[in-house]
């Protein structure tokens, strides 16, 4: 087990892949591991767009 802090929330990523479609996938395989790598970085490029948004 890691110690590693992650930047964005297990919550705020599931919000997001909700959003984006993806969700279902992550919780009927228990994960991440099977949602591409496009679609996470669509994930990460959505959550930035929402730190901007609350930083103006």
């Amino acid at each position: 087990m890691s110690n590693k802090k992650s930047i964005m929330s297990e919550k705020l990523k599931e919000e997001i892949a909700k959003e984006l479609g993806v969700y279902e996938t992550v919780k009927k395989d228990n994960g991440w591991g099977n949602v591409s790598s496009k679609t996470c970085g669509n994930i990460v490029s959505k959550a930035i767009e929402i730190a901007n948004r609350n930083v103006e």
